[in-house]
This record gives structure tokens, C-alpha cells and sequence, in this order.
């Protein structure tokens, strides 16, 4: 019998070589069409000579504005060390609570005033945000720069806070400050600017708090200055504080709003001037030590109490109550809660 199997002819390999991919349905597509259901990968971060090299051509491309704002920063520098102790006071109370603000928080000047003064606040006040705005008065007013010791300024010290994150910080905060000292050439108000965007890609921060960059960046930028302890950077609004865009529109939008702060802050001292002529030669009939130190309290603290001036200044309550209404009744000052208890004053400017 004849097998048949010896009669099929031989399979020819070039036609199946030939045959359509279209046919054979069972095979997996190409790989390029396939969906990638792959989680995207970490980015890599941009290398910090390339971080550099873009601020310093940023800031050639915005000489004229940074010597413009420059100049308005010496002028308030010099206007500063030639004025009282008080006025540094009064300018970090404001520039703090308008941070306070920006980063949501929202203390006024009278809350903050109270809380500086004599640790008073309120059944709702968040003594949280108190203490932060606290903590941006005293950075603001004094003490060494964040640049000499970068913990320290944050008081990250705190064992409390801190417990075994001590470390881990300590490293992010060493790779701020060698990227900052690598732009040692770049002008303070720029390493300013650069050290205040670059503050959340380092990890610094609370929860991603802004109060301690902003802080941090208002005292790299007047670290040049005799008298001003800060630069102003939210007196004008805090548009130059948004982020968003190249290095070059960042900068350009940080001195605009510096420059605007500054010009608020002369100003505000012009009037503060001004009313301290006026108040000392109104108070020429009144003896003894007490009006001249609760004059001197009225243009150190934006907004003052009674119980303020009494401890701060070390004058008797009925003293101190005397000489308010005396001020108030020749228009030297204005009562501004219009309540009959808890009132406070301000200078009438």
C-alpha cells in the first residue's frame, strides 16, 4: 500500500516568507503601536550649572532694572541708619504681615501687634500662624543671616520639631547653600530671587511654607545693607513673588515688585518723619517722661493699645490713657477698632 503522505509536495520557504503579516492575526502588533501603560519615569533634573548660567543671563538681561531697584534699596538703606532703631520695627511689622498674606495666613497688624507685644490672642486666632508671622518679625529685625547659619535662622533646632529630621535637613539645606555660594557673583537682589524659586526644589520648608523663603530671600537681598535689615518685598503687592516662566521673567517681575515695596517703604517713613515733627512740637506744653517714650511706641508699632504702651513703654495705665486721649483729641492720633473696649491707636498719617 502507498503511503500518501511521501506524495505532498514540498513546502516552499519563500513563499512563506511571502505570506501578508496582515494574516497572521495571532501575532502580538509592533511594539511602537502598542499603548505604554508604564508609569512615567522620574525627570531628570536640570544640572546646576545650567540652573546657574540661566540667572546670570537673566540678569544681564535685566542690568538696567537691577540698578535702577539697587539704587532704591541703598536709598532706603542709608534712610534707615540714619534713622531710630524704631522705624526697622515698624517696616518688619508690616512687610510681615503682608506675608502673612501671601502665604495665607492672614494676620492683621493689630492681631500681630498684640501677639509681639504681650503674646495676646484671640479664641480663634491661629497661634499656629501667629507664631510663624512671630517668628518673620524677629528674622526681619535682626540676627545673624540665613547664609552664616541657615538652621539656626529657621530655628531647626528645635528638638521638638525636628526629632530625627535633623540630619536629612541639615543636607538639603547644605545643597541650597553651596548652590548659593556658587552664584556668588550674581547680585544679592538676583541670588535673592534665585534663592527664593529655588527654595521648594531644594525640599526646604514646612509643608511647603513661603513665609521662610520669603523671609529668608528679603534678608540674602539686603545682605550688603548697614541700616536696612531686609529688602521690602510685599509692601507693593506680591506680584513679584509669583512663580512661573523662565529665570529672566521671574527676575524682571522680582524687582518690579521690589521696587515697588521700596518706594512704599520711603514713603511711609516720609510720613512717619513728618508726624514725628508735628507730634513733638504739638506735646511741647505736656511734662514728663511719658509722652516722649509713648511717641517714640506710636512710630515703632503700626497700631498700639493701652496695655501695649504700658509694656512696652513702662509707664502707669492712667498715664498712658491720659496721654492717648490728649494725642487723640489734637488729631495726633486715631482710634481705629471704634469699640469701647480692646481700642487701639494709630499714628494719624
Amino acid at each position: 500500500m502507498k503511503d500518501e503522505r511521501f506524495d505532498d509536495p514540498l513546502v516552499d520557504t519563500e513563499g512563506l516568507e511571502e505570506t501578508s503579516e496582515d494574516d497572521l492575526w495571532f501575532l502580538p502588533g509592533p511594539m511602537e503601536v502598542e499603548p505604554d501603560y508604564l508609569p512615567p519615569g522620574p525627570r531628570r533634573k536640570p544640572r546646576e550649572t545650567a540652573v546657574l548660567d540661566d540667572w546670570r543671563k537673566a540678569e544681564a538681561g535685566n542690568a538696567a532694572r537691577l540698578a535702577r531697584v539697587a539704587g532704591r534699596i541703598g536709598a532706603l538703606d542709608d534712610r534707615l541708619k540714619r534713622g531710630p532703631k524704631g522705624w526697622r520695627h515698624r517696616l518688619a511689622l508690616i512687610e510681615a504681615a503682608d506675608l502673612s498674606w501671601f502665604v495665607g495666613d492672614r494676620i492683621g497688624p493689630d492681631r500681630l501687634a498684640l501677639w509681639i507685644s504681650m503674646r495676646l490672642s484671640g479664641v480663634q486666632d491661629d497661634t499656629a500662624a501667629l507664631a510663624r508671622v512671630g517668628w518673620a518679625v524677629r528674622r526681619l529685625t535682626g540676627g545673624p543671616g540665613p547664609e552664616v547659619d541657615l538652621s539656626a535662622f529657621l530655628d531647626r533646632r528645635d528638638p521638638e520639631n525636628l526629632a530625627d529630621e535633623a540630619e536629612p535637613f541639615a543636607d538639603r539645606a547644605g545643597g541650597w547653600l553651596d548652590l548659593m555660594a556658587q552664584a556668588a557673583d550674581l547680585h544679592p537682589i538676583t541670588r535673592a530671587s534665585m534663592g527664593f524659586h529655588l527654595w521648594s526644589l531644594a525640599g526646604l520648608g514646612q509643608q511647603g511654607d513661603r513665609m521662610e523663603a520669603a523671609v529668608t530671600a528679603a534678608r540674602v537681598a539686603a545682605s550688603e545693607g548697614k541700616g536696612a535689615v531686609f529688602s521690602p518685598l510685599a509692601m507693593g503687592g506680591v506680584g513679584g513673588l509669583r512663580s512661573g516662566g523662565p529665570p529672566a521673567n521671574r527676575l524682571a517681575r522680582w524687582l518690579d515688585g521690589m521696587e515697588s515695596a521700596c518706594l512704599i517703604a520711603m514713603r511711609h517713613l516720609n510720613d512717619v518723619e513728618d508726624w514725628t515733627a508735628r507730634a513733638k512740637a504739638v506735646m511741647v506744653p505736656l511734662s514728663g517722661k511719658t509722652p516722649p517714650i509713648l511717641r517714640a511706641a506710636l512710630t515703632e508699632w503700626p497700631l498700639v493699645s493701652a496695655p501695649m504702651a504700658e509694656a512696652t513703654t513702662g509707664a502707669s495705665r492712667a498715664a498712658v490713657q491720659r496721654n492717648l486721649a490728649w494725642m487723640e483729641a489734637r488729631d495726633l492720633i486715631r482710634e481705629v477698632t471704634g469699640q469701647g473696649r480692646f481700642r487701639m491707636w494709630r499714628i494719624a498719617i
